[in-house]
């Protein structure tokens, strides 16, 4: 089984959800992402779990840039590098070359 955990109105999401047949999407902002999945997510992929990039970072305080990513995601999930996928037992983050190949 196949779970994409993202947002709806995300490109990179839409193209990853049309890719993975029979996958079941979670949006992030909605519903949020399970305690068990984000924990074993920030233990693969550590500080690479928050997008630095996104619109949600920029509008953070220098304070709160500075919280445990955990805390920060679950405050604010939209600041989750999507998608995080979980397929089988394994997680991927980012929907790059590595991750469709694996998948698709």
């Amino acid at each position: 089984m196949t779970t994409l955990y993202g947002l709806k109105n995300c490109d990179t999401c839409r193209k990853a959800l049309k890719s993975l047949e029979g996958a079941e999407f979670v949006d992030v902002r909605a519903d949020g992402v399970p305690e068990t999945v984000l924990n074993a997510a920030f233990e693969q992929f550590g500080a690479a779990l928050a997008n630095t990039r996104s619109t949600t970072w920029r509008t953070l305080s220098e304070e709160d840039r500075k919280k445990p990513v955990l805390e920060l995601i679950s405050a604010h999930p939209t600041l989750m590098k999507r998608p995080l996928i979980e397929h089988d037992g394994a997680l991927y983050l980012g929907w790059g070359k590595d991750t469709q190949a694996a998948l698709t």
